[in-house]
C-alpha cells in the first residue's frame, strides 16, 4: 500500500486552498477564452524517446518519403472500414478496431488468431517491396483500458475507478505489464491506455475510465501505468512484451458541465491545471509515447482544434516528444471542418488523425492542402518525424514478434491470480451490521441478475464497445461472482444455490444479491440522476423480499461510479461496492466468505476514491469543494479490523429521475414516465402476463376494418447521438391475430412497412430496428414526436412485454419505406 489509512483519510485536500489560490493568482492576467497561457503550466520533459541514432534513421525516411506517404502516416482507418489491400493505394500509419470493430474476416468476438492474422495482412502490404513505395510499419491500436478487452479470453482487470480504491501504484504497474503482454500476443502493439481524466461529475459516462476524483491519486498512478505498458523510458519495446501507451485524454474531458459526454469545460485555467493536467507531467516523464486529444471543448473551443494547448502546452511547456493522435472522427467536430477536412487540426498539433470510416476523403483532402500550403511541410514533416520515432522506440521496424501468437499468455493463471488481487484490493464495505464474514459451512443463496453474468460484472468496453451482447460462453477464462463464492462454500462445507429472484424451498442461512448498473460506455452511460434502477426499482424489491422472510442480506453492487442507492443500503444487513470486477468473480469470495467458524481469510482494505452522495442529486461531489456533504466521503472504507455501523438512511432522492427517460418506454405492464399511451378510436388495450411476470404486457386490439394507431407521446425526446451510437428500437411482442392489412411503425416522422412483422403467430419474439431506419426516413432525430406509433389499417392483436432502445445489440433489420 502506498499510503497508511491515516493519511488515506486523505488526499482530497490535495485540492488545497493553497494549490488553487497559486494557480488563479498565476493566471490572473485576461486572455481569450479557450486560449492557454503556456507559462502558467508545470514542466515536463520526454524520456527515452530522443536520441540521435533514431532521429538519424527518421531523417532518412523522411528524405525518401512522397507528400502521400507523410500524409499517409497521419491518419488512422478502422478495421471495419478498410482492408490492407487498400493500402497499396492508400499508405496509412495505423490501423485500429474500434470497441466493436472485427478482425478480417471473423466476428468482433474472436481470439488471438483472427487478430493477429489481421495485423500481419496489414503489416505485409505495409512492408512490401515495390517500385516507388517506403515500407514502414504500422501501427495497430485498441482500447485495452482493463485488459486486452478485444479479444476472446484474455484476462479482464477492474475498471479504473475500481483501481482507485486500492489505493496502489505497484498493483497498477503490475497490470500495465499484464495487458501489455496480453495485447502483444494477439499481434497488437499500441494500447489505447491509460484514461487520465479525472472525474468532477459522476453524471459522465465515463467516470469508471478515471481512477479518482482526486488528481494526486490520477497523478500518482500515471506514470505506473505507462511503465508497465511500455516497459522503462526507452527500454521496452514490442520484442519484450511492451507495447505504446496512450494518455488520455489531454485535456478536461472529466470535467464537462453536467457530465455531458464531449461536453464544454467550462472552468477556469488555473482548474484546468490544477485538476485535469494532473496526470500528463508524470506521464510524459514516464516515456508516454502517444496522447490522445479529447472529445470535449475548453471554453468553447474544441481540444482537436486548440493549438494553444496542444501545441504551446504539450509539446512545448511540457515537452512532449512523441505524437499527438485523435479521437474517432473526433477532427470533424472542429468548427469549419468535417471528418474529411480539417487541416486546422493538423496545424493546430494532431499528428495522427483518427478517421475510422473516413479516412479515404480525409487523405485526399490533406493532400490537397498539403500541396497548396494550406498545411506546411513542416508541420508535416514534425507530425510524421513524431510517428516514425515512435515506431522506431517501440521496435516496430524490428520483424522479430516474439510475443506474437503466445496464447499461454492470454489469460495465463499468473494474469488471472494478479486480476483476482485487484479484485480483493478494490472492494469497499459500506456496511456491515453483523453480516460479514459469512461462514463457509453455511448453506446461502445468491440472488440477482448480476450474480452469475461476467458481461455485467465486466461493464463497458468488453468486447463490445458498450459491453453488451456477451454471454458466459464469451469468457472461457473467467469466474462469474456465483461461481467463486459457491467454490469457496464449497471448500468449507457449505453450500450456495444460484436463484435469481430470489426463490427457495428451504430457507436459506444468508443471501448475497448481486446487483447494479447495466454494462455501458461514453455517451450513452451518461445520466441526468444518480438514482439507481429509478422508476423500475427492481433489485430493491428482491432485497425486500429476502428480508420480509428473515433472511439476512448481503448486497454485492457492481458500479462504475457511485450511485444513490439509500433504500437498497437500508434493506442490506451488509454492502459492498464492487465496482465492475471484471473477470475474476472469485476476488469477491476471498474477502466475503471466511472459514466454517466465520474468521475472516482477507479483510477489506479498499477505500474510496470517489466520495459516495447522499442524495441523488449530488451530481458534483468532491473533497474540497465548498458545501461538501457526502454520505460517504472519499477515502471510507470498513472492514473486519476497523468495523461501523451504518443507521437508516433517508429515502429522499432529492431530484425527479422520471423526466431524465429517453429510453425506456413501456416494460413491466406500463408506460414509463414521462412519456404516456395514446389510443386511436377503435383500438383497444388490456393488460396480459408477459414471459416473466403477471400482467406484465399489454396486449393492443385493432378492430377489423378501421384505420387506427397507437402512439407513445411526451415531451418531444433528442435522440441524435444515440442514433449516432447506431442504437436501434427494440420491441419484445407477441402476435396474437396476424394482422389482416397493412401495418406502418413511426417514430417521429419517419415511417418503415412493419406488416411483415405482424403477420405471423409464433410466440414472443424480440425485433430490433436501427433508428437510424427512421432517420433515413424522415424523422427528425433532434426532437421526435410522437416518439413510437403503430398504425394498422385492418384486424391485429398484438401484446407487447417491451419497447425501448436497445445498444448496438445484434440481429437488427431495417424493413421498407411504406
Amino acid at each position: 500500500m502506498w499510503l497508511n489509512r491515516a493519511q488515506t483519510a486523505f488526499l482530497g485536500a490535495s485540492l488545497s486552498a493553497a494549490t488553487l489560490a497559486f494557480a488563479a493568482s498565476a493566471g490572473a492576467e485576461q486572455t481569450p477564452p479557450g486560449v492557454a497561457n503556456p507559462a502558467l503550466w508545470p514542466t515536463a520533459k520526454s524520456q527515452g524517446l530522443i536520441d540521435s541514432k533514431t532521429e538519424a534513421r527518421v531523417t532518412a525516411l523522411l528524405r525518401r518519403m512522397s507528400i502521400e506517404e507523410k500524409v499517409g502516416q497521419m491518419i488512422q482507418a478502422d478495421t471495419a472500414s478498410v482492408t490492407p489491400e487498400d493500402l497499396r493505394k492508400y499508405p496509412l500509419g495505423s490501423i485500429l478496431a474500434g470497441g466493436s470493430s472485427p478482425p478480417m474476416g471473423a466476428p468482433d468476438r474472436s481470439p488471438a488468431g483472427p487478430w493477429i492474422e489481421t495485423a500481419r495482412a496489414f503489416n505485409a502490404v505495409a512492408m512490401e517491396r515495390r517500385p516507388g513505395h517506403v515500407p514502414i510499419p504500422i501501427m495497430f491500436g485498441i482500447d485495452a483500458v482493463h485488459g486486452n478487452n478485444n479479444v476472446v479470453g484474455a484476462t479482464l482487470f477492474p475498471h479504473n475507478s475500481a483501481l482507485g480504491a486500492a489505493h496502489d501504484p505497484d498493483l497498477i504497474r503490475r497490470i500495465g505489464e499484464a495487458t501489455a503482454r496480453e495485447t502483444a500476443a494477439a499481434g497488437i502493439d499500441w494500447a489505447f491506455a491509460p484514461t487520465l481524466a479525472v472525474p468532477r461529475n459522476d453524471r459522465w459516462g465515463r467516470t469508471y475510465e478515471g481512477y479518482s476524483e482526486d488528481p494526486e491519486l490520477v497523478r500518482a498512478y500515471a506514470a505506473k501505468m505507462i511503465e508497465g505498458l511500455q516497459g522503462a523510458p526507452g527500454k521496452g519495446t514490442l520484442q519484450q512484451g511492451h507495447v505504446s501507451a496512450s494518455a488520455k485524454h489531454f485535456l478536461g474531458d472529466g470535467g464537462t458541465t453536467n457530465g455531458i459526454d464531449q461536453g464544454n469545460t467550462e472552468i477556469p485555467e488555473s482548474e484546468l491545471i490544477a485538476i485535469h493536467s494532473a496526470g500528463y507531467p508524470p506521464a510524459i516523464n514516464a516515456g508516454t509515447r502517444t496522447i490522445m486529444a479529447s472529445f470535449n471543448s475548453w471554453q468553447g473551443v474544441k481540444m482537436h482544434g486548440n493549438k494553444s494547448l496542444l501545441t504551446d502546452v504539450l509539446k512545448g511547456r511540457m515537452g512532449f516528444d512523441g505524437f499527438i493522435v485523435g479521437d474517432w472522427n473526433g477532427h470533424g467536430q472542429v468548427p469549419g471542418c468535417t471528418t474529411t477536412d480539417c487541416p486546422v487540426a493538423f496545424n493546430a498539433g494532431l499528428d495522427m488523425a483518427m478517421a475510422p470510416d473516413s479516412w479515404k476523403g480525409l487523405f485526399e483532402n490533406t493532400v490537397k492542402q498539403v500541396r497548396e500550403g494550406v498545411i506546411p511541410m513542416a508541420r508535416v514533416d514534425d507530425a510524421v518525424r513524431r510517428i516514425l520515432r515512435v515506431k522506431f522506440k517501440a521496435g516496430l521496424f524490428d520483424p522479430a514478434r516474439p510475443f506474437e501468437s503466445r496464447i499461454d499468455v492470454i489469460g495465463s493463471p499468473a494474469h488471472r491470480a494478479l486480476a483476482r488481487e485487484a479484485v480483493r484490493k478494490s472492494l469497499v464495505l459500506l456496511k456491515n451490521n453483523g453480516a460479514l464474514p459469512v461462514k463457509s459451512s453455511a448453506h446461502i443463496l445468491v440472488a440477482g441478475n448480476a450474480a452469475d453474468n461476467i458481461s455485467q460484472q465486466s461493464g463497458g468496453w468488453t468486447l463490445s464497445w458498450q459491453g453488451d451482447g456477451n454471454t458466459n460462453a464469451d469468457f472461457p477464462n473467467a469466474q462469474s461472482i456465483y461461481a467463486g463464492i459457491a467454490e469457496a462454500m464449497k471448500a468449507g462445507g457449505g453450500s450456495a444455490t444460484l436463484s435469481v429472484d430470489g426463490s427457495f424451498t428451504e430457507k436459506p442461512d444468508l443471501a448475497i444479491v448481486v446487483f447494479g448498473e447495466q454494462p455501458y460506455a461514453e455517451g450513452l452511460g451518461d445520466l441526468r440522476t444518480l438514482e439507481f434502477e429509478a422508476g423500475d426499482k427492481k433489485s430493491l424489491a428482491l432485497l425486500k423480499k429476502l428480508k420480509s422472510a428473515g433472511i439476512p442480506v448481503v448486497s454485492v453492487f457492481l458500479s462504475g461510479r457511485p450511485v444513490w442507492v439509500n433504500p437498497e443500503l437500508n434493506q442490506s444487513d451488509a454492502f459492498v461496492a464492487a465496482w465492475l470486477p471484471g473477470s475474476e468473480g472469485g476476488g469477491i469470495a476471498d474477502v466475503l466468505i471466511g472459514d466454517a467458524q466465520g474468521r475472516p481469510g482477507k479483510d477489506f482494505t479498499g477505500r474510496l476514491s470517489f466520495s459516495w452522495p447522499k442524495t441523488a442529486a449530488q451530481f458534483t461531489l468532491n473533497k474540497g469543494q465548498t458545501g461538501y456533504d457526502p454520505l460517504f466521503a472519499l477515502g471510507y472504507g470498513l472492514g473486519y479490523a476497523a468495523p461501523g455501523v451504518v443507521g437508516r438512511l433517508s429515502e429522499v432522492a432529492g431530484i425527479d429521475a422520471t423526466a431524465t427517460n429517453k429510453s425506456r418506454y413501456f416494460t413491466d405492464g406500463r408506460i414509463q414516465a414521462p412519456f404516456s399511451l395514446t389510443l386511436g378510436a377503435g383500438v383497444t388495450r388490456r393488460p396480459v402476463d408477459s414471459p416473466s411476470r403477471q400482467e406484465g404486457a399489454i396486449q393492443l386490439g385493432w378492430t377489423a376494418g378501421q384505420a387506427a394507431k397507437a402512439s407513445i407521446e411526451g415531451d418531444k425526446v433528442d435522440l441524435r447521438f444515440e442514433t449516432n451510437a447506431e442504437m436501434m428500437l427494440q420491441m419484445t411482442y407477441r402476435v396474437d391475430t396476424p394482422a389482416t392489412g397493412r401495418v406502418n411503425l413511426s417514430m417521429g416522422g419517419g415511417t418503415v412497412d412493419a406488416t411483415d412483422l405482424f403477420q405471423r403467430s409464433a410466440g414472443w419474439r424480440t425485433v430490433r430496428i436501427p433508428l437510424k431506419c427512421f432517420a433515413d426516413k424522415g424523422a427528425d432525430m433532434t426532437g421526435l414526436y410522437p416518439l413510437w406509433t403503430l398504425s394498422a389499417t385492418d384486424s391485429l392483436t398484438v401484446s407487447f412485454a417491451d419497447i425501448g432502445l436497445a445498444t448496438q445489440a445484434p440481429g437488427g433489420i431495417c424493413p421498407p419505406t411504406p
